[in-house]
This record gives structure tokens, sequence and C-alpha cells, in this order.
């Protein structure tokens, strides 16, 4: 039997990332692209950033005929305490897993910090990171490619290896139900 998962969105690098770590653990799966409104704001911030994957999951879930519903949400995290943080934000990205038995498991990646000028341009009109990042940069549609991420480390890692860490951490529950689901 192949496994059957729905992503709660049509971005390749999230779609890329959830087929190979779920193919790592089952095997064989199928995986498919949905079209979902997360229900959060296109540039989330804190707990909507969580919020919005488990919207996507579950909202995928319920879309496709599919065992698992997973949804990916990067959003800004607010650390006023953390002092030698420039801005004050933090980058992570969050995976929510949904499964037929109503069941929901969360995961997260590395988190890492944009350059001032991005977060600055965020806050003050309200645009997305990637947008953000596209004027500082000139380079386009980098949540497609290798991501912010990618480029501010020089390619030592990218945008589709730590969105498959954060999948990766959000299937630990899934793997263990006998531990985290009673």
């Amino acid at each position: 039997m192949v496994l059957v998962v729905a992503v709660g969105s049509e971005n390749p690098v999230k779609v890329a990332a959830v087929r190979a770590v779920f193919s790592r653990i089952f095997g064989a799966v199928n995986v498919f692209a949905v079209k979902v409104n997360s229900g959060v704001p296109p540039q989330p911030f804190n707990e909507d950033t969580v919020k919005g994957a488990v919207n996507r999951a579950k909202e995928a879930l319920r879309r496709c005929p599919a065992d698992f519903g997973v949804g990916i949400e990067a959003g800004l995290f607010n650390m006023p305490k953390a002092k030698f943080l420039r801005t004050g934000f933090v980058d992570v990205q969050w995976c929510a897993i949904a499964d037929r038995e109503g069941r929901i498991s969360l995961g997260c990646g590395p988190g890492f910090e944009h350059p001032p000028a991005v977060i600055e341009q965020v806050i003050r009109e309200g645009v997305e990171v990637e947008q953000a990042f596209e004027a500082l940069t000139g380079e386009k549609n980098i949540g497609e490619k290798a991501g912010a991420v990618g480029f501010l480390s020089k390619n030592l890692t990218n945008r589709r290896e730590i969105t498959e860490m954060c999948v990766l951490m959000a299937l630990i529950p899934m793997l263990n139900k006998q531990w985290y689901f009673k």
C-alpha cells in the first residue's frame, strides 16, 4: 500500500521536502500539492505561524483523500530579550502534520535572523520577507529556490534542507504515537 500525503501548498520546495522525508521513512509515497488558504496574514508573526501550518495541514487533508495532511509555514518570531539579535526577530519554519484520526503533530526547523533592512521593510511597509529580501538583493522568487537562508549562508544550507528538518521534527510524534497520543 502506498502512503498518500497532501501538502497544503503548491510551493515546489515544500512539496519536495515533504516527499524526501516521507519517502525516507515510509518508502513509496504519493505526495500531492493542494492549494489552500493558511487563514493567517501573508507574512505571519509568532503564533500565527504555527496556526497557519495547522490550518494548511487540516485543509489539505480535508480536500484530498490522503493518509496525512502537511502544512508548512515560515514566520517571524519576536525575541525582544535576545539582546544580540540586531532586529529582535528570528525566521522559523513550522510544520504541522494531521492524520485521519484527528491527531496533529508539530515541529520546527532551525531559525535565523534576516538583515535589519529586510525586517525594517517588513515592519514599516507590511510586505512579506520574500519581497523585502528581493528589494535588498535583487533575487526573485527566492522562496521557491534556495530561500533567503541559502543566499545568506552562501549555500551551506538551503530552504529545502531546513524545510526537511521541520517536517522530520513534526513526524516524531506520529512515529511514536504510543508516547505522544493517548
